[in-house]
């Protein structure tokens, strides 16, 4: 896996609206893992895709009329089965930390990556959800010099207020985040 432009290599590409310049540029140096299942509780199907693209239709599930209107996007999904989906490129601020602080720093968006597990928060991930994970932490890693193994954080941490993902189910120990030789 590579990164060419701010675009992982090998996997594929949804093109999402919801993005913006980063107020600095060069500033990626936090990675935020959150989860996300559309209906709620159910996974497949392209829901996901369709609400960062602005396209989800709120007639085709009561939930939808809710949350059809939202402008949200993540840079990337890594789906049950392991299929990666990149939405916006890392270079570019997705919109999906929301009111959020880290360490001290406002505006999580501003200078984070949001990487989306298909899941809930609680039911497991997959085994090759972790595999994939493990592998775009690392490749991120070696592209970015700002990030580090120490700024990789659930949604919860930045908005404990809000949020709870990706929840108890994520097994954090499953990282495996030393940087390749």
């Amino acid at each position: 896996m590579k990164i060419d432009n701010h675009w992982l290599n090998q996997v594929t590409k949804v093109y999402s609206p919801n993005c913006d310049e980063r107020p600095v540029k060069e500033d990626v140096s936090l990675i935020v893992i959150h989860c996300i299942s559309l209906p709620p509780d159910q996974f497949g199907g392209d829901y996901i895709d369709q609400l960062f693209c602005n396209q989800l239709n709120p007639k085709e599930h009561e939930y939808f009329k809710q949350i059809y209107q939202l402008k949200v996007s993540a840079h990337l999904l890594i789906k049950r089965c392991g299929e990666v989906v990149q939405y916006v490129p890392f270079d570019k601020r997705a919109w999906h930390a929301g009111l959020s602080c880290y360490k001290g720093k406002e505006k999580c968006n501003d200078y984070s990556i949001g990487i989306e597990l298909e899941g809930t928060e609680t039911s497991d991930y997959t085994d090759v959800q972790y595999k994939q994970l493990n592998k775009v932490i690392k490749t991120l890693l070696t592209q970015y010099s700002q990030l580090s193994t120490e700024h990789i954080v659930g949604h919860c941490d930045i908005s404990p207020e809000r949020k709870k993902d990706p929840g108890d189910s994520f097994d954090w120990e499953r990282l495996s985040l030393e940087l390749p030789s």
